[in-house]
């Protein structure tokens, strides 16, 4: 059983109160996610953010296929972190945790997903080629429109 780690930090120039804020809305998960993706909330993003909240989803993450993704967040400490888990969807294992420091000037924000992938061998296989090159993708442009949200980070 491989478990894989992709781990991400950004820095914004925005106050941790608005990081927080925004991250912590589950409805802005659809801003920050790439519009081939098809993403649409079911169910679930109806109020702020709490521990044993169910959030259901419909995203198409590669070849045009439609997949149901169950989350459930776990963790919440408020304006510091939150840990969202898997409970239906793709993966075999998705397990997120999303920190917000503060730092001069602004917010670093991380996050440390820690997934394992279906199909064992060929999963295994697949991970090079389609999957981390994908989240790689999905990363990167929720990095560039947080920066066109909230500005480039300058020290």
């Amino acid at each position: 059983m491989k478990i894989y780690t992709l781990h991400k930090k950004q820095n914004l120039p925005i106050s941790k109160e608005t990081a927080w804020q925004f991250l912590s809305d589950p409805k802005n998960l659809q801003t920050i996610t790439p519009d081939y993706m098809g993403f649409h909330i079911l169910s679930g993003a109806d109020r702020p953010m709490f521990q044993g909240q169910i959030i259901q989803y419909i995203v198409t993450p590669v070849l045009g296929i439609k997949t149901k993704w169950v989350t459930e967040i776990t963790h919440v400490r408020e304006g510091e972190y939150f840990v969202d888990e898997q409970r239906f969807g793709p993966y075999d294992l998705w397990h997120h945790k999303h920190f917000i420091k503060e730092i001069e000037g602004g917010v670093e924000m991380e996050d440390i997903i820690d997934y394992k992938i279906p199909f064992g061998a060929i999963g295994r296989l697949a991970h090079p080629v389609v999957v981390k090159p994908k989240l790689e993708e999905i990363f990167s442009y929720r990095k560039e429109k947080l920066e066109s949200l909230f500005g480039v980070y300058k020290k």
